[in-house]
């Protein structure tokens, strides 16, 4: 997989804290190089990575919370030719943790945009959120 390039757009209302929002996007991507621009309402927080790096902390979380198989369907229906976009629940994302959400209305402070730009979005998904192998544990527990 090559020419992988991660975009992330946050909403950074008046009543939050920049640097607690900031926090929330490094605790699912890691030390990213942030831009700040006003808005009329707030400000937005942008950031960029590119390479499975930059998404290496992502899949991580998904093993760890085993919600692997949810995140593959919600990857898969975000998906267009080359590119993946989906949204995190900045609260959760704080927290350290993994809540996908809708654009608007789930997340009341405004969610985190991540938009995923890449030849194989496909493949892509397969590597972030890997399917389970065929065989389950009980059934290889078997054969030894």
């Amino acid at each position: 997989m090559s020419d992988i390039v991660v975009n992330i757009e946050v909403q950074v209302n008046p009543t939050e804290d920049l640097q607690k929002v900031k926090h929330a996007v490094e605790n699912i991507f890691g030390a990213l190089t942030f831009n700040v621009k006003p808005k009329t309402w707030g400000q937005l927080l942008t950031a960029k990575t590119t390479g499975t790096q930059g998404l290496t902390k992502l899949s991580n979380l998904l093993n760890r919370e085993r919600i692997l198989a949810a995140a593959r369907k919600v990857l898969r229906n975000a998906m267009n030719e080359d590119s993946i976009t989906f949204y995190l629940n900045k609260q959760v994302a704080y927290a350290g943790h993994i809540s996908f959400s809708q654009q608007t209305a789930e997340s009341p402070l405004g969610p985190i945009k991540v938009q995923i730009r890449c030849d194989n979005p496909r493949k892509l998904v397969d590597w972030l959120a890997p399917r389970p192998p065929p065989k389950t544990r009980k059934n290889a527990s078997r054969s030894k």
